[in-house]
């Protein structure tokens, strides 16, 4: 049988279940989404697969092969023409704003954030295209093996809030996602972030999976340091630790995230913001049947709630 047949078959064997718990959900009340080039790079089929599960969202990063700020302005309508046509409504703007090494203060350095400027106003030209006023940033990033440098917080802290500026002056939102190997990974230090640029237009792309992966307590321990009012969207997915007593991907239910705790805690909190499914494990028949065993898992833990 070929995977295409497999997967097809698979999908068959869960819809009925996962139709199930779909309707049980008050999905109008919870804006959940996925991250659609973990589903597939074509939009359309992107969305197909979105309205399946009766899901009206969706976070958008690669599109047709490419980043969202590396394709002409042109393509990104189209991408929101697709979307209008199967009812999906963006809900951040993925960028790799920010997601480089600090860059010396030098006229060199300055060269490179020139570019990084250019690719801000370039985000929130296409977020405006595809109706969102959320763009995923980043807090700059260092070496794989290098610990953050204590004396470069006070520069990040200030080019973030030069960012939220520019973005609240076109009335966007800075959506800032705590990621591997950057200065701002864990809740920790997400927190001391939010306490350092206090502006309206930045808050958090909360990920309770990243953050961990520094060996913190994520949920509850690095929530509970965060202003919930600042968390502007947060990737759901799930991690555990390997053999090798390494940090990987998993499905939904299958490591160490309580995904149902820190859903209940935001909504008790009245987080009424989005959500997405970031699906990043590797699937043997791939990545659509990870989104898919991620999602059907996920959607059990929001009937939970």
């Amino acid at each position: 049988m070929s995977i295409t047949n497999q997967i097809t078959r698979r999908a068959a064997l869960l819809a009925p279940a996962t139709a199930a718990i779909v309707r049980a959900l008050p999905l109008g009340q919870v804006k959940l989404g996925v991250t659609t080039d973990e589903i597939d790079d074509d939009v359309a089929t992107a969305a197909k697969f979105l309205r399946e599960f009766k899901l009206e969202w969706a976070e958008v990063r690669n599109i047709w092969g490419k980043y969202n700020t590396a394709l002409p302005t042109e393509r990104v309508a189209e991408a929101k023409k697709i979307f209008d046509q199967h009812g999906i409504r963006t809900s951040t703007l993925g960028t790799a704003f920010f997601k480089i090494p600090l860059p010396p203060d030098t006229p060199e350095g300055r060269g490179i954030l020139d570019n990084q400027w250019s690719l801000l106003d370039g985000a929130m030209e296409r977020a405006k295209i595809l109706g969102t006023d959320k763009i995923r940033v980043f807090a700059f990033t260092h070496g794989a093996n290098e610990k953050p440098a204590p004396q470069h917080y006070a520069r990040i802290y200030e080019l973030v809030a030069e960012a939220a500026r520019r973005a609240h002056r076109r009335n966007f939102r800075l959506a800032l996602e705590n990621v591997g190997n950057s200065y701002v990974w864990s809740g920790a230090q997400a927190a001391e972030l939010l306490a350092h640029v206090k502006h309206d237009a930045l808050g958090l792309a909360w990920d309770p999976n990243n953050a961990g992966q520094t060996g913190e307590r994520s949920f509850p321990d690095g929530y509970k340091l965060l202003d919930p009012a600042r968390i502007f969207h947060v990737h759901l997915r799930d991690y555990r630790k390997n053999a090798e007593g390494k940090y990987e991907w998993c499905a939904v239910g299958e490591g160490e995230m309580d995904n149902l705790g820190q859903i209940r805690a935001l909504r008790k909190h009245g987080f009424k913001e989005t959500y997405t499914l970031e699906t990043h494990y590797k699937h043997p028949e791939g990545k659509a049947a990870a989104s898919r065993t991620s999602l059907t898992a996920l959607l059990k833990v929001f009937a939970a709630v």
